[in-house]
């Protein structure tokens, strides 16, 4: 995975033409035209025409192997509209992070696996059906934004302030309840469930491709970070400062001035990692004091 990450990096590097500006207007506006044209076609869908089908790609409409972003997921237009909204805004702050080089692999990646997923699961199931869309790597750009600014807040609903990482929880919720619905369809509906489950994991691994080393080293900080609240050191630290603040009244005591965050509540104090104990030292004597062994 990490292969993979460093290739694409160096080839956005390389290649910093490639790329299509503003990528997420083009799909959001082809979504919106598609929908259209679907509402006031006379017994013509043009979504039909333009779905990943690879019974009719490979019998020569192979302009499907690209029109099927194209094609609106809802046919309700207040869920269209929120829906490409979002798309569109996400989308946007993600090219203006990465560069319209690396959002554009990134899209396209997306958009590869799905057509190989989309031909696996046609020698699986040769039916001439629509299997893939581009509905969950359009939920994927979620993810992605969540790991770049998990602590901005959003308005949910326009109303409810919530930072962007609870929102991506409940997105990962959402894929898991997709997966583990279309395993349970299996014995209902067969093979034709697979569809189900593999696109929101195609949508997963192109996220994790460009995503893997930064959840190493997150999961590497909450580790760390819960073995330093979890050490010997830290939780007699805690006791002590608990037991000096019900004893002694304050916290804080410097060892050389016997200044208190009692009696001066603006000064900071801190402990010095050289001297052998748990010994605290005012903003003064912190840097000018001798070290006790």
């Amino acid at each position: 995975m990490r292969f993979i990450q460093n290739w694409l990096d160096r080839f956005c590097y390389k290649h910093p033409r490639f790329g299509i500006p503003n990528l997420m207007m083009v799909v959001v506006i082809g979504n919106a035209l598609v929908w259209l044209l679907d509402q006031f076609s006379m017994g013509f869908s043009l979504s039909s025409a333009l779905s990943f089908v690879p019974y009719y790609i490979l019998r020569g409409e192979v302009w499907r192997l690209v029109t099927f972003i194209f094609v609106p997921e809802n046919n309700s237009l207040f869920f269209l509209a929120i829906s490409l909204y979002f798309y569109y805004w996400i989308g946007s702050i993600l090219e203006r992070q990465w560069g319209t080089t690396k959002f554009t692999v990134f899209y396209l990646l997306g958009l590869v696996l799905n057509i190989i997923a989309g031909f696996i699961i046609y020698l699986i199931l040769p039916y001439p059906v629509a299997t893939i869309s581009m509905y969950y790597v359009n939920l994927s750009l979620f993810f992605s934004f969540a790991t770049l600014y998990g602590d901005m807040q959003v308005l949910l609903f326009f109303v409810i302030p919530i930072k962007v990482k609870w929102l991506a929880w409940f997105d990962a919720a959402l894929f898991a309840f997709d997966i583990i619905r279309s395993l349970l369809q299996i014995p209902t509906i067969g093979m034709f469930a697979l569809v189900g489950v593999v696109a929101p994991i195609v949508a997963i691994l192109n996220y994790l491709i460009f995503f893997w080393d930064d959840l190493m080293a997150t999961m590497g900080r909450v580790k760390r970070q819960t073995a330093h609240r979890t050490s010997r050191q830290t939780v007699n630290f805690k006791q002590a400062t608990k037991h000096a603040q019900q004893t002694k009244g304050y916290i804080h005591k410097c060892a050389v001035c016997g200044k208190t965050d009692t009696d001066y509540p603006d000064e900071e104090f801190r402990y010095c990692s050289k001297c052998n104990g748990y010994y605290c030292y005012c903003s003064e004597h912190i840097h000018n004091h001798v070290h006790i062994q």
